[in-house]
């Protein structure tokens, strides 16, 4: 059954309800993005059915209703409140790269279930982003998320948050989160602008059980963190993950992310790709927290 993202903020001008403001049996218009994949693409006929999910928990079950030339409605049938979220909320700090592999990371993090991204750019990075740029990608990037809980049944998206100076995130992680933190809706993409003020997601406000900094094999250095162990014996458990890109973090940069807290995380005995690491960290984590 073909699953879609109903974004409730779908532009500066357009808002609809969230999904639970509905009873079921209900009717529910659809965006114009879900109207066009599914009833112009997919060429869906009334009495065909789907999964709407807003990220606000859980998803629906609907059936067509309508089709007009630019509008569609559907029905609620149903409503499941398995969300499939990963058993550890994760924020990845993820120094961006280039075309594919930037999407490849975010695709895969997605897929295993990874809360947010923070996008940042460093000394040996790849990408700086210009301001004029800033939005565009942003929203390239968040619909790449999306489009990946769309096809792995996560009904929580992550949020990608909008590049920083790895120098700048450091710094503001080094003091109080609640004196730190920015509203996350002016940090994402406008299509979860107002998800981002959700319960769910507050965890990103508030200090990491565990801070992490994908490192290079090192002699001498342990391969799993003290602090990665205690918080994995905690119920869901927030745990902060920094990867630098494919020329490493500079000196100056490590120093810095161990000063406030990142203690180095090495994963077997190789060097892995910026876009590998994610995915190995994050299977790692749910293996370990089982």
């Amino acid at each position: 059954m073909r699953r879609f993202f109903y974004a409730i903020s779908n532009d500066l001008n357009t808002t609809f309800p969230t999904l639970s403001a509905l009873s079921i049996g209900a009717s529910v218009e659809l965006t114009d993005s879900i109207v066009h994949h599914w009833c112009r693409v997919l060429r869906a006929n009334i009495g065909d059915q789907g999964i709407l999910f807003d990220g606000f928990g859980g998803e629906y079950q609907v059936e067509l209703q309508a089709i007009s030339k630019k509008n569609a409605t559907a029905t609620l049938l149903s409503h499941s409140t398995d969300d499939r979220s990963a058993p550890v909320l994760t924020k990845i700090a993820l120094v961006m790269s280039r075309g594919e592999r930037m999407d490849y990371a975010i695709q895969k993090s997605t897929e295993l279930g990874v809360t947010a991204i923070q996008l940042l750019s460093s000394h040996h990075g790849e990408v700086n982003l210009k301001p004029a740029q800033v939005e565009k990608k942003l929203a390239h990037w968040q619909q790449i998320a999306i489009a990946a809980c769309e096809q792995c049944g996560l009904n929580r998206p992550p949020l990608i948050l909008a590049p920083l100076s790895i120098n700048d995130w450091l710094r503001d992680s080094a003091t109080d989160a609640t004196d730190t933190a920015i509203s996350a809706s002016a940090a994402v993409s406008p299509i979860v602008a107002a998800l981002s003020e959700a319960p769910y997601y507050q965890v990103l406000n508030q200090p990491a059980d565990s801070r992490l900094m994908m490192s290079v094999p090192a002699a001498g250095q342990p391969l799993q963190p003290e602090t990665l162990s205690i918080a994995l014996t905690q119920d869901k458990p927030y745990i902060e993950l920094l990867i630098g890109p494919e020329g490493g973090l500079s000196n100056n940069e490590s120093v810095q992310a161990q000063t406030v807290g990142f203690a180095p995380w090495q994963i077997g005995n190789r060097v892995l790709r910026t876009e590998t690491a994610p995915v190995v960290a994050l299977a790692t984590l749910h293996a370990l927290s089982h």
